[in-house]
């Protein structure tokens, strides 16, 4: 059903991470549980990034049945081979080693350089046949969703761009690095958005190519401010605790760890520091005698903000499936020196996608009566996470 008048607009952001975006589905199949088996669409605004940016489109084309909607998401998951996402067969992956191998022999001269390290038109063709893009605007006008969005990075402008449909009277925006674009969602701003660098081609729209949104997308929060979210869900896919110490140093960095180091960075980095934005404005707020009329101008406005990561290490996950890859993937990863760091990116198999959502889902019940009210508008804190990311975030005025 349509948003109370009185009910916060909630919104849910799904960051990427490739393969791991299975962790999400098993949160939002708990939540599914949670609700009533009726309901609509709990979220009015829906934004992701990369594999995120998967979830959240067929969640939006769905928005009239969420149960429905997550449902499918669990069955493709549920079913993923890695060869429905980029091409595995040998063939392929011997032309492409050769290929990268003779650009960077001759410079690009004989056989050009390669567009990316994977072909991922398998992706495209199972996304294509799945997912209905017109849906998301009758879901509009019908009042299950005020909005959903996705973001890509613009090689050529150096900007992340967020593509986003709402109504015709939300406005788009423009600042340093970042723009907002009200526009009909299709197959290729999806396509950009999950174009992980060099691993998978650039994605042409308009007169400009684009990739992962994570690459630019410094304040993954800001799209869903703007959209006018008032409370914020998160369902993060980087498990870690804080205070680690640092392993002591064994061989240098291999090309393949180099990498899997930057996408961990690319999708998660950024969501910490947003989130510690929207903590300081909170407290800051939160400390004004009177901030009423700050809040009712909702250009300042404090924000509601519910966070979920694993509990678990992915990585170990991952390796427990390593046979399960594909031989011509794990002779390509283990060749670059990324069987290890880039495996929980792209272990596209039903074992490992299974396990994920199995972890999701019990991660989620755990704190089952904590989402029921987030979802719901029922009473929350300012900031619900794990103990070591509240930690961090604490204190305003601190370092």
């Amino acid at each position: 059903m349509p948003r109370g008048k009185d009910q916060p607009r909630t919104a849910l952001v799904l960051p990427g991470g490739g393969a791991r975006g299975a962790f999400q589905v098993g949160v939002l199949k708990a939540i599914a549980e949670i609700l009533p088996r009726d309901s609509s669409n709990p979220f009015q605004i829906i934004s992701g990034t990369s594999a995120g940016a998967v979830n959240s489109v067929v969640l939006a084309s769905r928005a009239h049945s969420f149960r429905t909607a997550v449902a499918e998401l669990e069955r493709v998951w549920g079913h993923f081979r890695c060869n429905h996402v980029y091409r595995t067969d040998h063939l392929t992956m011997l032309k492409s080693s050769l290929h990268w191998m003779i650009a960077l022999a001759f410079g690009g001269w004989l056989v050009g350089m390669p567009k990316s390290l994977l072909d991922n038109s398998p992706l495209r063709d199972l996304l294509g046949r799945n997912v209905h893009f017109p849906r998301i605007r009758d879901a509009i006008e019908d009042g299950h969703l005020a909005a959903a969005a996705v973001t890509a990075a613009g090689y050529a402008s150096a900007r992340s761009t967020t593509f986003f449909e709402a109504a015709p009277q939300q406005t788009g925006w423009k600042r340093t690095r970042r723009v907002g674009k009200n526009t009909e969602l299709n197959l290729d701003h999806l396509m950009a958005s999950i174009a992980v660098p060099m691993v998978f081609p650039p994605v042409r729209i308009g007169n400009e190519y684009f990739g992962d949104g994570a690459m630019r997308q410094a304040t993954p929060l800001s799209p869903v401010v703007r959209l006018g979210a008032d409370r914020i869900l998160v369902i993060g896919m980087r498990d870690e605790t804080g205070g680690v110490e640092p392993k002591t140093a064994g061989d240098p960095p291999s090309f393949g760890q180099i990498a899997g180091y930057m996408l961990d960075t690319l999708f998660m980095d950024g969501l910490y520091s947003d989130l510690e934005r929207v903590t300081r404005v909170n407290d800051l707020l939160d400390s004004m005698p009177d901030a009423k009329p700050v809040a009712e101008s909702r250009r300042y406005r404090s924000i509601d903000t519910m966070l979920i990561v694993p509990s678990e290490d992915l990585q170990s996950i991952a390796d427990k499936h390593r046979a399960e890859l594909p031989f011509a993937i794990r002779a390509l990863l283990r060749g670059v020196g990324g069987e290890n760091k880039l495996l929980s990116f792209l272990m596209f198999e039903r074992a490992y996608t299974r396990e994920l959502m199995k972890l999701g889902y019990r991660d989620a019940i755990k704190v089952r009566d904590q989402l029921h009210a987030f979802v719901t508008g029922g009473d929350v804190p300012r900031l619900f996470a794990p103990n070591w990311i509240k930690r961090d975030l604490s204190g305003f005025g601190s370092p």
